[in-house]
């Protein structure tokens, strides 16, 4: 089963850009997959199953039809026997790798303060 169509009419603005973006790489498991594609290179399925972490296989088998059908995964199947299947960041996904950089320098640089502000925020009470 695939998500949605995010997708507005023909004719409507969205109220925000970059929703598409979002909904594709930042939906549940998306992210922690092309990491670790993109940091481990080409795995087979229990290999990325082992290393993206709590995740069911079932629901890792869902994310990557969907990153392969958005073209950020590619699928190789190997007629050999056993049959072997590996996965990699295509070159689309890889595009995505300044976003990700870009991120990581704004939580290593602002994520203090949102703790911070949480905490005063929590201690303040109702």
């Amino acid at each position: 089963m695939t998500a949605p169509d995010s997708t507005p009419p023909p004719n409507v603005p969205r109220a925000c850009p970059i929703t598409p973006v979002l909904d594709i790489v930042f939906s549940r498991w998306t992210t922690p997959i092309l990491w670790t594609l993109h940091h481990h290179g080409r795995q087979r399925f229990v290999e990325l199953n082992r290393n993206v972490g709590a995740i069911t296989p079932k629901v890792l088998t869902q994310r990557l039809r969907q990153l392969e059908r958005d073209g950020l995964v590619v699928r190789t199947y190997h007629p050999e026997v056993p049959p072997r299947v590996e996965y990699e960041i295509s070159p689309l996904g890889l595009s995505l790798a300044p976003l990700f950089a870009a991120l990581t320098d704004w939580s290593t640089s602002h994520l203090p303060a949102v703790e911070r502000a949480r905490t005063a925020f929590d201690s303040a009470g109702p």
